[in-house]
């Protein structure tokens, strides 16, 4: 299988620096192909390349975008039959739609199992977003709105502010992308691989809590069979648990998390259901998530965590981000009922953080969070 990336951008955007980066640090080991398209940009250094071991394809017949119906398809294959890399990075000439080259890998794919498009990013310099949107509109757009995740270049350069209020602008043509914000020198190429091909906090915690779930259904057969003699007792209390999750699911759901932080002792409380009875977290909870390259404090952290408990915002299992914080520091914050950790963390790719329970209170929760 050949993983196909594709990475747009206006001249002058940084594609090349992030594709060096990427090469150096985040694509080590695999065998990669670059397809760049040299139509009025400088070719990037080929000393560079060759030492990296990528074989570059110069495509001579002017812009991708010009000549996707035959030869750009064909290109394609003959790379694939030629070199059979495990990715191959395409560069597509600053002046294309991404919507076009897209559709044109798509093709290719369909006609090619061995080929998937994996990514499709855009780079865009945060100082520019705005005056770029006015005067080159249709292109401009079209590179963002088509955009799986949005790199943005020259971070360092803007104040919150003008970075917030670029980012918002973004936000208004593409609302799912993941956007980087942060600047390339604070992160390593595989942080902004990831975001590249975007793991959610969401995916990442419920995978977590299935994986505590499993070992705590585990433990707790283990238990049982230790505990023999309590067997009627232990009966009784599950059956009261199996009451009561069919009155107050969330509730239910809420005791259950709370039991799985607690490995230590044995459930006698009634009121707990002793993890015999719940869904997969995935079926039952809902997650609400942001991303934001507003700054925090701990303080401020600490006191938003708190106020989950209250039970204003819905019943919440599990809340964890990472921030930036108004000292230049990151901070890394993870919630379960009852408990939570702030701590220092590293950077990445622009502030995120993920709310997981039932009933969730949206609008509230963006208040809370002042986004």
């Amino acid at each position: 299988m050949t993983k196909i990336d594709i990475i747009s951008g206006f001249l002058g955007a940084g594609k090349t620096t992030l594709i060096k980066k990427l090469l150096a640090e985040a694509f080590q080991g695999e065998k990669l192909v670059l397809i760049e398209n040299e139509f009025g940009e400088i070719s990037i250094d080929g000393g560079f390349l060759k030492e990296s071991g990528v074989q570059i394809s110069e495509m001579s017949s002017g812009c991708i975008c010009c000549s996707l119906v035959g030869d750009f398809n064909k290109a394609l294959k003959d790379v694939a039959a030629q070199f059979h890399p495990d990715r191959i990075l395409i560069e597509p000439s600053g002046v294309g739609k991404l919507s076009d080259v897209i559709v044109a890998v798509e093709n290719t794919a369909a006609e090619a199992p061995e080929l998937k498009l994996n990514s499709f990013v855009t780079v865009a310099d945060a100082s520019k977003v705005k005056v770029y949107m006015k005067n080159f509109g249709e292109f401009y757009n079209n590179q963002i709105e088509s955009a799986g995740t949005i790199v943005l270049s020259r971070t360092q350069k803007l104040n919150r502010e003008k970075l917030e209020a670029a980012v918002s602008l973004l936000r208004e043509k593409n609302p799912e992308a993941a956007i980087l914000t942060t600047p390339w020198d604070d992160l390593d190429g595989k942080t902004i691989l990831s975001a590249i091909e975007k793991v959610s906090l969401a995916d990442e915690l419920l995978a977590k809590m299935r994986a505590e779930h499993e070992a705590e259904e585990a433990e707790h057969a283990h238990h049982h069979h230790e505990h023999e003699g309590e067997h009627g007792e232990r009966e009784h209390h599950h059956e009261h648990g199996d009451h009561e999750a069919h009155e107050e699911h969330g509730t239910h759901e809420h005791h259950h998390d709370h039991g799985e932080h607690h490995h230590d002792h044995e459930c006698d409380d009634p009121s707990c259901s002793c993890h015999h009875h719940h869904h997969h977290a995935d079926e039952v909870f809902t997650s609400w998530g942001r991303e934001t390259p507003k700054a925090f404090t701990q303080a401020g952290v600490e006191k938003i965590l708190s106020a989950l408990d209250s039970g204003e915002y819905g019943k919440i299992l599990r809340a964890k981000g990472i921030v930036n914080g108004e000292d230049g520091n990151w901070i890394e914050f993870d919630y379960v009922p009852e408990e939570h950790e702030v701590r220092s963390g590293h950077p990445d790719y622009t502030g995120r953080l993920c709310v997981i329970g039932a009933e969730l209170k949206e609008d509230k929760l963006s208040q809370l969070f002042g986004l």
